[in-house]
């Protein structure tokens, strides 16, 4: 039986559906925008569906927000400060809370920029993806070099903390062009680079009609150690499989979402996980931002409990992407269960040491070097 005798932390994540144009490989709820984003409308619509959930969190105070998209940058500095503004007037929020907010180099406005700062946005987080044009040109992107380039270059003067969003295993990308890539991402002092692979995910217009030129499974390989040694070698430490960050610059949100913790999601089809005294239950909402602004508020929240059974695999999905991996003390804290009281979880570890994909030593979980190669494989040891 799921039994709390802490609840985990809580993080906020808030979802603005809206881009430019929809990129080839997104499978993100995103939306073309038309001709005048609702902002006001939709910052209503939020705060309503914020309010549906503060009998399911009162008094627990939040450690982070996530503003995250679509494109928020594309909303004013107005709306983004009335959007924090009136979550804070809500829940509590600790001192030092972190509030991200994604950009994209297409949308931003040096007034814009110090707009977000000043509404206490802390955190920026800019998806660049390429400094090569041709790429960006084949990603879909609304950006080019320069703007990406002065992009990251304004919010290291305004942001105390600054994420570049970087993919490796582009359509006929070379090792010397993704070393010119990562050369150029780490000469803008940035202290978090997020680099991660291009995948055909479904339903995405990629999926459908796979881009010509994509490097083999040797090159992907040699790519992705590549990125590792020569960001180590800047200072950048690898917490995560796609995560590098300076000392003190790791995403605090994400290391909530990545070990389990608890958070509330507001916006168009936006998920939440939020624990209470006995269960676990994960949240969904409408996907449409018009059938979203109609019906929030006014419907109940879809929620769906997490079995005990699937609590293992659950926890374990993101938690193993981990480098250092997890404590079997965070465990307990964020599924209510101790470690030999889960009916299989000490068989499942078990299984998952004799593969040779799991470290449990000193009450740590943590993928081995194979494990950490055969991610998905672990992952199903906990199915």
């Amino acid at each position: 039986m799921i039994n709390f005798s802490t609840l985990p932390e809580l993080s906020l994540y808030v979802h603005l559906p809206w881009c430019i144009r929809k990129c080839p490989y997104c499978d993100f709820n995103s939306h073309e925008k038309p001709d005048g984003i609702p902002e006001s409308e939709y910052v209503d619509a939020l705060m309503r569906d914020l309010e549906q959930f503060l009998p399911w969190v009162w008094g627990r105070p939040l450690v982070s927000i996530f503003i995250g998209g679509g494109t928020p940058s594309l909303f004013s500095s107005a709306s983004i400060a009335r959007l924090i503004s009136e979550i804070r007037a809500r829940v509590k929020c600790l001192p030092d809370l972190e509030i991200t907010l994604e950009a994209n180099p297409g949308s931003f406005e040096a007034d814009r920029f110090r707009g977000f700062a000043d509404a206490g946005v802390n955190r920026l987080s800019i998806g660049i993806q390429s400094f090569d044009n041709q790429q960006l040109k084949t990603l879909g992107r609304v950006h080019d070099r320069e703007q990406a380039i002065a992009a990251a270059a304004l919010a290291v003067e305004i942001f105390p903390r600054v994420n570049i969003d970087l993919m490796f295993g582009l359509p006929s990308q070379s090792m010397a062009m993704l070393k010119a890539d990562l050369e150029q991402a780490i000469n803008l002092g940035v202290g978090h680079i997020s680099c991660y692979q291009l995948t055909m995910e479904p339903n995405t217009r990629f999926a459908l009609q796979p881009p010509p030129g994509l490097p083999d499974e040797e090159l992907l390989a040699d790519m992705q150690t590549f990125v590792v040694n020569r960001l180590k070698q800047s200072g950048f430490d690898r917490y995560e499989v796609s995560a590098f960050c300076k000392p003190g610059q790791a995403s605090q949100h994400n290391l909530n979402y990545w070990t389990f913790g608890d958070y509330l999601g507001i916006g168009a089809g936006a998920h939440g996980k939020i624990s209470s005294a006995q269960r676990i239950v994960r949240t969904t909402r409408v996907r449409h931002p018009a059938s979203y602004m109609e019906s929030i508020g006014r419907t109940p929240i879809n929620e769906t409990e997490v079995s005990i059974e699937a609590l293992p695999f659950e926890f374990m999905l993101n938690a193993l992407r981990l480098v250092e991996g997890v404590s079997s003390h965070r465990w307990a804290q964020t599924t209510g269960i101790d470690v030999g009281a889960h009916p299989r979880l000490l068989d499942q570890i078990v299984a998952a040491q004799k593969a040779g994909l799991l470290s449990f030593t000193s009450g740590r979980f943590q993928a081995t070097a194979r494990g950490y190669e055969l991610l998905n494989d672990l992952h199903s040891s906990f199915l």
